[in-house]
């Protein structure tokens, strides 16, 4: 076996390796980790965000620029490998890319997963980070599916059997979920509030599902804390620079505040038990078994 430590994310669009985990992708490449990010769409429905990048001839090479965007952020976070499944974005639930046959809410799902199996028998990662399985604040198609093949991967990638023809087997033996801590929030909030500021967090982000007691893995971005938003600045199209929601807060303030990267450990064929604070743990010693 392997015995390098490989991390593997798994994204539906372009920017979404910004928002969720760029600073533990970070920490784990500086430490030697092997890092690589698969995004599954090339974000072509995306809504153009930042006004001074709206015109006609970025909006007619849309699919050029996002995976331009991609490669910069992922350069910035971190990435050593970065690989695209190949599907166009299916843009928001009952829009109408959902029905183009090249997205990939259309996609054949063990097409799909086949896809995804490949790379992970190639790279042989230890560790998988995906979506978790509540999407009712965000019931992106993309998400949903993004969640649905990173749990089949990791669960037959492992099995000789199972999409022969895409690599040996290999059995990943942690699988984790991004999520964001209400507490995060709660503290932003506060701080917009304490500054006299307006805050960007309004009454329908406190009434999403709390997944607080889901949590059992934080890792500490001490040293990491400006990578999420140098990555997502990277994203040039979908970022504003002015945007309160990211940036309202001064740099120096915002990196006081919750300093994690939080997560839920979904699948766990180690000895590690929770609450941990490393998401390669208990990996060592199954590697060199």
């Amino acid at each position: 076996m392997d015995d390098r430590l490989c991390l593997l994310t798994v994204h539906a669009h372009p920017d979404d390796e910004a928002s969720k985990g760029p600073g533990t992708v970070a920490r784990y490449r500086a430490a030697g980790v092997h890092t690589v990010l698969v995004t599954c769409t090339g974000g072509e429905e995306g809504d153009i965000l930042n006004p001074t990048m709206d015109t006609p001839e970025i909006r007619a090479d849309i699919g050029a620029v996002r995976a331009r965007e991609l490669e910069a952020s992922a350069r910035i976070i971190g990435y050593e490998e970065l690989e695209l499944l190949g599907y166009r974005d299916s843009g928001m639930a009952g829009a109408e890319a959902n029905a183009r046959g090249d997205s990939f809410a259309q996609a054949p799902f063990d097409e799909a997963v086949e896809k995804l199996v490949r790379i992970v028998r190639r790279v042989r990662p230890q560790v998988i980070v995906g979506y978790g399985e509540d999407h009712s604040g965000y019931p992106h198609p993309d998400h949903i599916k993004a969640h649905e093949i990173a749990v089949a991967a990791f669960e037959s990638a492992g099995e000789p059997g199972q999409f022969e023809g895409s690599g040996p087997a290999h059995q990943p033996l942690k699988l984790y979920y991004t999520v964001w801590s209400r507490r995060r929030i709660v503290e932003t909030h506060e701080k917009f509030l304490e500054l006299g500021l307006e805050s960007p967090y309004d009454d329908r982000w406190f009434e999403r599902p709390d997944q607080e007691d889901q949590i059992t893995t934080s890792i500490d971005l001490t040293g990491y804390e400006d990578v999420r938003s140098e990555a997502l600045l990277a994203h040039a199209t979908q970022i504003d620079p002015t945007s309160k929601f990211w940036f309202g807060l001064p740099p120096e303030v915002a990196r006081t505040i919750y300093p994690y990267d939080d997560y839920v450990l979904a699948r766990n064929l180690t000895d590690s038990e929770p609450p941990e604070t490393d998401l390669f743990a208990g990996v060592s010693a199954s590697v060199s078994r």
